[in-house]
């Protein structure tokens, strides 16, 4: 129901996607700045650290409930489309990880291009294809801004673990940034963030359409 394009096929040819997909990793980490390494940090959502990806957007979606100042009724519709749609999306995108079983970064440049090469964050210890961050939060936005429309935010989730508040213009512009974040970390092709928002897309408006021709929302 929510297709999600192919991958690059395996390569180590110059002129392939993939080579050009590492080599832009390797580009945007020797040119980091301050800012990016902040975000990759911020939404590393590591576990045993945080509440994780899931639980970084469910905090949001408490910090909105007081935020907006809404009633029980709308707080807990809020909770129930946000967690619907990312559990829908965390169950695509690893029903796609292990479909395509894709080479994470740090394999594939340590063997091909640097031996020496690391990335910004720990790699984890699954398959590449798609972002998983990428995947949920576009899912999460889709499905908070179906019930709160987009309106600027501020999101003091790390506050625990250091990290300042942030100020987002939208929903939207906070899911790409946690996509990005996983380019900034070095642990996501390209292609992983792209595939993985466009799947998220698909699964939040899915899980809202549902939820209000059930007559929940």
């Amino acid at each position: 129901e929510c297709p999600i394009p192919e991958p690059p096929p395996y390569s180590t040819s110059p002129d392939s996607e993939m080579y050009r997909e590492a080599m832009e990793l390797i580009e945007l980490k020797r040119e980091l700045t301050p800012e990016h390494k902040a975000i990759s940090l911020y939404w590393a959502d590591n576990p045993g650290e945080t509440a994780t990806p899931a639980g970084h957007w469910t905090a949001i979606a408490s910090q909105l409930t007081s935020q907006r100042g809404l009633s029980a009724e709308a707080a807990a519709k809020l909770f129930l489309v946000g967690s619907a749609a990312q559990a829908d999306a965390f169950i695509a995108t690893w029903g796609y990880k292990y479909q395509y079983n894709q080479i994470r970064p740090r394999t594939y440049i340590r063997r091909v291009i640097d031996p020496a090469w690391e990335p910004q964050v720990p790699t984890p210890p699954f398959p590449e294809y798609p972002s998983g961050h990428s995947t949920q939060s576009a899912a999460a936005s889709v499905a908070l801004q179906a019930l709160l429309g987009d309106a600027p935010f501020d999101d003091s989730t790390g506050i625990a673990i250091g990290h300042p508040v942030r100020r987002f213009a939208s929903f939207a512009e906070a899911a790409e940034e946690a996509g990005y974040s996983r380019l900034y970390g070095g642990i996501h092709f390209h292609s992983g963030k792209t595939g993985g928002k466009e799947v998220g897309l698909c699964i939040g408006t899915r899980a809202v359409e549902r939820l209000r021709a059930a007559g929940i929302l």
